[in-house]
């Protein structure tokens, strides 16, 4: 069975910036990069990703920033939006629940559970390995 994932930005931030190779957003973000899972992504997920990644305060260095956002392209699907009617705290967070309603069986992995609908689809990290069979 395919599984697809949009990553809450703060996913990856809290990943790349990590200094722990067991944390569960590290093991979640590498089930992404080595393609197990499938991103999904669009445009604004990606120049978000790409501004938030290069803020200075997180000191990444570039050409990690690059390869990860490459390799989400390169094995990811370009998505289209499912318009919701649902209500957000933070606008900025609609795009990536969109995304994930663009495919069946996807998830929305996130730090920030209570910004989004309480639906299945939205899970933690630590959830997300779980319901993957990686923890």
């Amino acid at each position: 069975m395919k599984v697809f994932a949009v990553f809450d930005t703060n996913i990856l931030v809290s990943a790349l910036i990590s200094r722990r190779s067991d944390t569960a957003v590290v093991l979640a973000l590498e089930t992404l990069l080595s393609g197990e899972v499938i991103p999904l992504y669009n445009d604004e997920i990606l120049q978000e990703y790409d501004e938030v990644l290069h803020r200075e305060k997180f000191n990444l260095p570039e050409s990690l920033v690059d390869a990860t956002i490459g390799q989400i392209k390169k094995d990811g699907i370009a998505s289209e939006r499912i318009h919701t009617e649902e209500s957000f705290p933070d606008s900025t967070d609609i795009v990536f629940y969109e995304v994930a309603l663009s495919k069946d069986d996807s998830f929305l992995v996130t730090g920030n559970i209570k910004h989004f609908p309480k639906n299945p689809i939205v899970v933690t990290p630590s959830e997300f390995l779980r319901l993957i069979g990686k923890l």
